[in-house]
């Protein structure tokens, strides 16, 4: 078949685009959506991010004449990335969009929607993971102070602000991990906490002794304070006894980390890499790191070897005298 050129068509990223699709091509999103939500567990924001790039991909091949997927073909495939390259999207967003089409296409095979998978020899540009920057250790111990320093007057917030910076800091852990925590998933007698990942996914995460503290304090002078009815078994509360939302927590590590001197602006997020980071300069294994921060490929817990390596780099370089 030959392909027309296409026009980049506005609303390319708009997930109300679905509704412009042919019959066909809708219902097949929905099952598709269905599959998404009940069967692989995804979150609603995964769920709407892979609709989206998949409504996108769709709608490439019905201007290029396409109205069934069983005339689905790479070349579709690989035009709708070009096109996605020739609109200025990053080499992240193409990458990802691939895998997206690739996931979608065979899953179309898998369940007999297509004779063929025609995404599963569909290349993709390596996405340039990039990142952010990370705390020093006393930087890290200058956030936790500055939290400390607030909680001076004994209030339940400031108390339950050392606890999650701590916390944070201390497990690595994602910031809705976090938010999701109830009061049986923390074990102080062990020292971990029971984590529920990605999909679901159950693990253990220790702390130090510096969590422990403020977890203790926060349970026994700060959390009785705020308790309401609609509590629930909810670790950490808002200030009118509401699940600790993850935007509270962000303009938290926001607001602290702008009293570190010198320390760049991070969120939960840049907490975790922290973490990873300091556990690998302190001789963890890759292994071990991988666990503890709930990666599902090993090759993402290895991006902290690149930030530890990029410090010894610099550090050699202004130390050794004939760097």
């Amino acid at each position: 078949m030959s392909q027309p050129p296409v026009q980049p068509v506005d609303g390319d990223d708009d997930p109300s685009a679905v509704e412009g699709l042919p019959p066909a091509f809708r219902d097949v999103l929905t099952d598709y959506r269905r599959h998404l939500e009940s069967e692989r567990d995804l979150s609603a924001h995964s769920v709407r991010a892979y609709v989206t790039d998949l409504t996108s991909m769709l709608e490439h091949a019905r201007r290029l004449g396409h109205d069934d997927l069983a005339t689905l073909e790479l070349r579709t495939l690989r035009s709708w990335l070009a096109q996605q390259q020739s609109l200025g999207r990053s080499r992240t967003t193409v990458a990802r969009r691939a895998t997206a089409a690739r996931v979608f296409t065979a899953w179309l095979a898998r369940t007999g929607r297509v004779p063929a998978d025609p995404g599963a020899s569909l290349a993709s540009p390596k996405a340039h993971r990039v990142l952010p920057p990370v705390l020093r250790r006393d930087e890290a111990e200058s956030l936790v102070r500055a939290a400390a320093d607030h909680a001076d007057d004994g209030s339940p917030m400031g108390l339950r602000d050392v606890a999650v910076l701590e916390l944070l800091y201390a497990t690595g852990i994602r910031v809705g991990e976090l938010c999701g925590l109830d009061v049986d998933d923390i074990d102080t007698e062990r020292h971990v906490i029971r984590v529920l990942g990605k999909g679901r996914k159950e693990r253990t995460v220790p702390f130090g002794r510096p969590a422990d503290l403020a977890l203790r304090l926060w349970l026994r002078r700060g959390r009785p304070h705020l308790v309401a009815e609609h509590s629930g078994p909810a670790l950490f509360l808002g200030a009118r006894g509401g699940r600790l939302d993850p935007r509270a927590v962000r303009t938290l590590v926001h607001r602290r980390i702008a009293e570190v001197p010198g320390a760049p602006d991070i969120g939960p997020h840049g907490l975790r890499h922290t973490a990873a980071t300091h556990l690998l300069e302190g001789g963890a294994d890759l292994r071990s790191v991988q666990e503890l921060l709930g990666h599902a490929s090993l090759a993402t817990t290895q991006l902290y070897t690149h930030v530890t390596t990029d410090r010894l780099r610099r550090a050699y370089q202004q130390a050794h005298p004939r760097a």
